[in-house]
């Protein structure tokens, strides 16, 4: 879900088919991204830029027939391709196709992996889960299964944005940064020599108890509190001028997978989930559930 969507923003309605073909390589890519810099047959170093490949040759593919075709397309793609615009005529193709795996890798593991932990932090506190539940059979009443959801009734969604927030605290996706030292720095004693690569944890700013009491507690109540999603010291989704430009829409995402969750469905999980958070939050062996429907 998280992944077409963002497809769709990007390539509008390609056809099936290709997404079909694209997405296993995308996949091999963004398991390539987090991996030791090992580029030997076998290792998910080597599968990352194999799949990178393959990824680069579909949309090279699909960038030449846009440009032989006189149709219109009302996507991403359509406006990287503008000829109006001057700014983006300015862009070579590969200068094209990083925005492209830029923008559909960026919403696609932090709001899948978000998806995934809320699935599993509800199940472990029924009370959160049946709060939630209650917020969205109250959207849902006097509706039809087939009725999208309005404006005013997702912004009504105020404890499941706080569900969100809460499970991004805990599990923030995008940990850290990754900077260069252009001076020699010293920290506490300790100096750290120019030209050195240094990963800055910003996920342990999540865990302060001065600001989040209880802070390895999942409380999503604490975000009704709408003061503490404006401090600039909260990194779910960067800080200041570098808040992530996705943020609401991976909101948005995950808000709506949740309203068809719970008013439709129940869960129970099958087995213990294994759940690593470093280098990337996943479930190893997947999240097994078994679901029913509500």
């Amino acid at each position: 879900m998280a992944l077409l969507v963002s497809y769709k923003q990007m390539l509008e309605i390609e056809p099936a088919l290709l997404y079909e073909a694209f997405k296993p390589e995308f996949d091999k890519l963004v398991i390539g991204t987090l991996a030791m810099p090992i580029n030997l047959p076998g290792t998910n170093y080597y599968f990352g830029f194999q799949g990178r490949k393959n990824v680069l040759k579909m949309l090279r593919k699909v960038i030449a027939e846009r440009r032989a075709s006189s149709a219109t397309h009302n996507d991403m793609l359509g406006d990287l391709l503008s000829k109006e615009d001057p700014k983006h005529s300015l862009l070579s193709d590969e200068e094209i196709l990083d925005q492209i795996i830029t923008i559909l890798y960026s919403g696609y593991e932090t709001v899948s992996k978000t998806a995934m932990m809320s699935i599993k932090y509800l199940h472990d506190n029924p009370k959160a889960l049946q709060q939630l539940r209650e917020e969205h059979l109250a959207i849902r009443k006097g509706k039809s299964p087939e009725d999208p959801i309005g404006w005013t009734e997702y912004k009504s969604m105020t404890f499941t944005r706080a569900v969100i927030l809460e499970t991004s605290r805990l599990d923030t996706i995008v940990n850290g940064v990754l900077r260069e030292t252009t001076n020699d720095i010293e920290v506490n004693g300790y100096v750290i020599p120019k030209g050195w690569m240094i990963y800055v944890y910003t996920r342990e700013t999540n865990y302060d108890p001065l600001q989040y009491p209880e802070p390895f507690t999942f409380n999503p109540w604490r975000w009704l509190d709408k003061s503490l999603e404006s401090q600039n010291y909260c990194f779910l989704f960067g800080a200041g001028n570098r808040v992530c430009p996705g943020k609401e829409l991976g909101i948005v995402k995950i808000s709506m997978f949740l309203h068809h969750l719970v008013t439709r469905y129940r869960w129970e999980e099958v087995g213990d989930a294994e759940i690593a958070k470093f280098p990337r939050v996943e479930a190893p062996k997947g999240l097994h559930i078994k679901i029913t429907k509500y």
